[in-house]
């Protein structure tokens, strides 16, 4: 049996912008390993407007950090060098690399281009405002710092169908490129009419030329940083059948074991379901909807009834293809999607996703190293170590929940004979001081538990039936286990090999 996986997010919005993020990352490296987590997500690595741009306004998917363009050699994490330096000492340590791709628009184009187009209504991007008329756009890309190193291809306005600014008369909209078999694709996410439109120049997946660059592109990246996994950021605005065919020859490129994940930004869970349908499960999927339950329980207090806390979850209907989170980057405050889980039950949201049988858990650098910015957020890693060691150590074999009351819910993993002493129970609550008697084995019988979290400070001596009563202070987690000496000293330092692969 292998050692549970655990990623990281290894970026915030705020991040500083002095080019020492991917420095840090190599430093940090030991670290991470030594508290259980074996895999990174980290930002986008190409070349974006400006040296301060988080990486999303995209420019030159070629330049990794290594010409002068937009006023800037390095990105905001460093340069090329430091990236391929920073990759390899994570996978020195046994942590897999898993890159932030942007693909669905270009940004910081060269030159100004003359070209025909349609005024949607941004709520609906299936409705002409307009007829016809001329515009001078932000489309042409021509790379001068970088020239033909790498690829020869120059985007212009055909090789997008939509834009957000008009040059001309100097105003913003969304604006439907007009050209032959131009028009937004079909087969994305149906909000706003069509989501093919998200921001900047919108990249057509229906141009042949586009269609084989971009896969041209993945395979060179991979090549070139020897990553282990791809996350594909706004997939719902992405033809759906190009996810495919991109995860489809990535994996033919690498191999079975290189890892997608992919941000398909929709609480409702039916669409998370027929966009894994239509890409066969290729690729998994961040659970977005837990997320929301999460938020949701931090708000609600004693009033949301913790029972309900997985229904209409992916982790709950899709298990093998959930990527759990808390908060990330784009849920975090004064950001886009803001849906901050509430410090007060942020420790019991990591619980929620760390202690479980099924998903594959993701920490958000924000929560475990806090946030920069004009509005900082205090570092929770205090909290979150303990998590991580019992996810290491002890949280492992069968699962038994007891979701038997509003306030206060629990659930024991019996452990597994590979790894001595595993096996742990875990209790929250949102309201008073609760308990939960609840079953660990009769072979547990005499063993003295302790709450990993020292929110409680007694031990509990197992029952001779093997059943115990598990304490746990009111809107709070204890995470209980045995004393037992762990078969590694460390908590993240794996024995068996396979821990080093992206398996999860």
């Amino acid at each position: 049996m292998k050692r549970n996986h655990t990623m990281i997010q290894f970026f915030e919005w705020h991040v500083i912008a002095d080019g020492n993020h991917w420095k840090h990352l190599s430093e940090l490296a030991p670290d991470l390993k030594a508290v259980g987590i074996d895999a990174v997500w980290i930002p986008p690595v190409t070349k974006a407007v400006s040296a301060e741009d988080t990486g999303y306004g995209v420019y030159d998917l070629y330049d990794l950090g290594e010409f002068d363009q937009k006023g800037t050699i390095r990105t905001k994490y460093g340069t090329k060098q430091e990236l391929v330096e920073a990759i390899a000492e994570c996978q020195k340590n046994g942590i897999a690399v898993y890159v932030d791709l942007v693909m669905n628009h270009k940004a910081g184009a060269d030159e100004k281009e003359t070209f025909q187009v349609i005024e949607v209504d941004p709520h609906n991007r299936m409705e002409d405002i307009s007829q016809p008329f001329e515009i001078e756009g932000w489309t042409k890309f021509t790379f001068p710092g970088r020239g033909d190193e790498y690829s020869t291809f120059k985007w212009d306005f055909s090789h997008f169908n939509g834009t957000d600014f008009d040059a001309k008369e100097n105003r913003s909209g969304v604006f439907r490129i007009i050209g032959e078999n131009k028009s937004w694709n079909s087969n994305v996410d149906n909000e706003f009419g069509n989501y093919d439109y998200l921001m900047f120049a919108n990249i057509d997946y229906s141009h042949p030329e586009v269609h084989r660059e971009m896969l041209e592109w993945g395979k060179w990246l991979v090549d070139t940083l020897q990553c282990s996994g791809y996350r594909l950021d706004a997939i719902k605005h992405i033809n759906h059948d190009f996810i495919k065919e991109f995860a489809a020859e990535m994996t033919k490129k690498r191999g079975e074991d290189f890892y997608i994940v992919g941000e398909f930004w929709n609480s409702d869970l039916n669409a998370c379901r027929e966009f894994l349908n239509t890409v066969d499960c290729q690729i998994d999927l961040f659970d977005v909807s837990l997320h929301y339950k999460l938020h949701a329980a931090s708000l609600g207090g004693r009033d949301f009834d913790l029972t309900k806390i997985f229904e209409d979850t992916l982790v709950q209907t899709h298990p093998a293809n959930a990527v759990t989170f808390v908060d990330n980057h784009d849920s975090q405050p004064h950001e886009a999607l803001e849906s901050w889980v509430g410090d007060w039950f942020k420790q019991s949201a990591y619980a929620l996703t760390l202690l479980r049988r099924d998903g594959y858990p993701v920490i958000f650098y924000g929560d475990y190293y806090g946030i920069g910015g004009p509005s900082p957020v205090d570092s929770k890693k205090t909290a979150i170590d303990p998590l991580l060691y019992v996810r290491y150590q002890k949280a492992y074999g069968e699962q038994e929940d007891y979701f038997d009351h509003p306030n206060t819910i629990g659930w024991v993993r019996r452990g597994v004979e590979e790894y001595e002493g595993t096996g742990c129970a875990v209790v929250i609550s949102n309201g008073d001081d609760g308990e939960k008697r609840m079953f660990v084995g009769e072979h547990r019988a005499g063993e003295a538990w302790v709450d990993f979290t020292k929110n409680r400070q007694e031990s509990i001596t197992i029952e001779k039936d093997g059943w115990a009563t598990f304490k746990v202070n009111s809107g709070s987690v204890s995470v209980w286990g045995s004393l037992e000496p762990p078969e590694d000293k460390e908590a993240g330092i794996p024995t068996d090999e396979a821990s080093k692969n992206t398996v999860k």
